[in-house]
């Protein structure tokens, strides 16, 4: 009998590019001889009734021996976990991952080098004067100095990063995002406009990119960068591990730049990072590494 399962995506992102990567997934597990249903986040429904949890479906659909969320609804997964389903990645992890600044705190004391952080203080939206404390920026220039780098706490594909090269910078950018969570980073001159995206699927690095860009401080190719097949060395490749197992994750896209001795320095983790990008670079169908670990997992009964 095939294993049964299901692949939640997000119902907003039904784009010719994000089925694809989702038929990719479609075409791993067919491989694998499991039975794999496509379900949009917005078709299935968390309702609370007489005081307990359910999910109401949109269409019929079997109960999954495993999801594989590869969306960031937290409160989907917390509903479904809740109900015993099995998640790859876990809600914990997604949420983790999803947040840059959880993932920073998670990844702190476990010996992984990362660019001095400063977190951005809470203010509740409309409140205060709506300019930035002029302690707190003082202590930016002083901890981080110039240029220094901005993120968003939520972000994808290189999206709400700044890079901040003097004082009228950073405090224009300070007042647009007082009420948005965000961190502040110091600059990697070393790395500039690259780095490399490690894939790890269990406590193995399955595949491998450069990237690099001749116009931007990222490396993203959605913000136009290359990518080309690299071998990482056994640094870069334990330290993308360890970041994994730190987060308790199944699988992870561990990105990370180069410092001046070309050793390893974490950027960020991300919990379902995309695989086409990979495949297209190096033929390695992350996809069915993914599949065989969930099947590993759930056949063993591990948890």
């Amino acid at each position: 009998m095939n294993t049964y399962g299901w692949l939640i995506y997000n119902g907003g992102l039904k784009s010719p590019k994000y089925m694809e990567l989702n038929e990719l997934y479609a075409a791993a597990a067919k491989k694998l001889d499991i039975k794999l249903d496509l379900v949009a986040n917005d078709e299935l429904y968390s309702y609370i009734e007489n005081g307990q949890a359910t999910i109401k479906t949109a269409k019929s659909l079997e109960k999954p021996e495993f999801i594989l969320f590869l969306d960031k609804d937290i409160r989907l997964a917390k509903q479904l976990e809740k109900l015993g389903y099995r998640l790859f990645n876990s809600r914990e992890v997604i949420e983790n991952c999803d947040d840059k600044m959880l993932t920073a705190q998670i990844l702190s004391g476990h010996g992984i080098q990362m660019p001095k952080t400063l977190f951005s203080p809470l203010y509740f939206h409309g409140t205060g004067t709506g300019n930035p404390n002029e302690s707190f920026t003082l202590t930016i220039e002083k901890k981080l100095g110039y240029p220094l780098v901005i993120k968003e706490a939520f972000g994808s594909f290189g999206a709400q990063v700044y890079l901040v090269h003097n004082r009228e910078e950073l405090i224009a950018k300070q007042k647009e995002l007082i009420y948005t969570p965000h961190l502040y980073q110091e600059f990697i001159k070393s790395s500039n406009g690259r780095d490399v995206r490690i894939y790890v699927v269990g406590d193995q690095v399955v595949a491998s990119m450069y990237r690099h860009s001749e116009s931007d401080f990222r490396a993203n190719i959605s913000n136009g960068g290359s990518a080309l097949p690299y071998t990482p060395n056994e640094a870069f490749c334990q330290m993308a591990i360890d970041a994994t197992k730190a987060l308790g994750a199944d699988f992870t896209g561990v990105d990370l730049m180069f410092g001046e001795n070309d050793e390893p320095i974490l950027c960020e983790v991300n919990s379902n990072a995309h695989i086409k990008n990979i495949y297209d670079c190096t033929g390695i169908d992350v996809s069915e590494f993914i599949f065989k670990h969930i099947l590993e997992k759930i056949n063993f009964g591990e948890k």
